[in-house]
């Protein structure tokens, strides 16, 4: 559905957006991650045709963006940056303004309206200015015209940024709900809704894609996939140390805690595919020993440490160690 081919954007003597190519298929819902300027807005403005490139192509459902700009923006929602809208109008207003320009006109047009202002549960601010909303009801409202035509392809630039807790909730629901039909990209700061939303993520630095996979595919690459956290009661760090570094296949062991009540170690295997039969052992050992297990699990990995790992330059990670 969506098509993006060597995207390059100058601003003057700045490269903002430099090479950057990816697909995504319908039923997908892409993470689109980086840290700030790195290049994500621009690109997703450039993949609704609000900016051009200074090279490179998008095509949208087949259409390319410059060439056949309205037939591919007929199959978008966008919701950029800031939720941009009319403060003058009511959310009712808004709504029916922008059904309009969509092209749908009589019942259609008002089913539209009644369709977003109940999933996006605007019912209660229907009537009010927008210009009275709090933060959180006016990017509802803007989230609503992004998805008031039903488009094939969605593109949301941070469509949670200023909700509350039980409004993140429901828009990452809706998302997820949306992503099994259609097209989603969406641009967030927060990795938890990577993690519960996305079926893959982009991470996007000083305008180049640097990593590209599932939400699981990427912690993997974490230097805590894999290890083994081991918490033993009665026992001293060190001894837990010791002893679990003597086990065939492990590479090395941290002190997480040492505390009589229960200390805790980190195990890593020589690799990551290992683990499991590594845990196996250090149970068995354990057993040997007479310990009481606390806590003994292998770690998935943490998205936050890929992230900082591969967007920190090399010279801020060697100073942080």
């Amino acid at each position: 559905m969506i098509k993006v081919q060597n995207l390059t954007k100058s601003f003057g003597p700045k490269l903002a957006v430099n090479g950057v190519s990816f697909t995504v298929e319908r039923g997908e819902v892409l993470g689109f991650l980086g840290p700030n300027g790195a290049g994500k807005s621009t690109t997703m403005r450039m993949i609704t045709g609000f900016i051009p490139p200074s090279s490179g192509s998008v095509s949208v459902g087949g259409h390319d963006i410059v060439e056949s700009a309205i037939p591919a923006k007929q199959l978008i929602g966008y919701l950029p940056e800031n939720a941009p809208s009319y403060n003058d109008m009511t959310v009712h207003g808004f709504l029916t303004f922008t059904a309009e320009i969509r092209g749908l006109q009589g019942m259609e047009l008002k089913k539209a309206v009644h369709r977003v202002v109940e999933m996006c549960f605007l019912e209660g601010v229907l009537h009010q200015s927008i210009e009275t909303l709090s933060k959180g009801f006016r990017h509802r409202t803007c989230f609503a015209q992004s998805i008031i035509h039903n488009p094939e392809v969605l593109i949301l630039d941070e469509p949670t940024d200023g909700l509350d807790p039980n409004q993140k909730h429901e828009v990452r629901t809706l998302i997820r709900r949306m992503g099994e039909t259609k097209a989603i990209i969406f641009s967030t700061h927060i990795l938890e809704e990577v993690e519960s939303v996305c079926s893959r993520a982009i991470i996007i630095d000083r305008g180049q894609v640097v990593a590209n996979g599932t939400p699981s595919e990427l912690k993997m690459r974490s230097e805590l996939a894999g290890a083994i956290t081991f918490k033993v009661q009665g026992v001293s760090a060190q001894i837990l140390k010791e002893k679990a570094s003597n086990v065939q296949g492990v590479r090395k062991v941290l002190i997480v805690k040492d505390d009589p009540i229960g200390s805790i170690v980190r195990i890593y295997p020589n690799s990551k595919s290992a683990a499991e039969v590594l845990a196996g052992a250090l149970g068995n050992m354990a057993l040997q020993e007479k310990w009481g297990v606390e806590e003994l699990h292998i770690e998935e990995g943490r998205l936050d440490e890929v992230f900082r790992t591969i967007t920190l330059p090399e010279t801020v990670q060697e100073g942080r160690k």
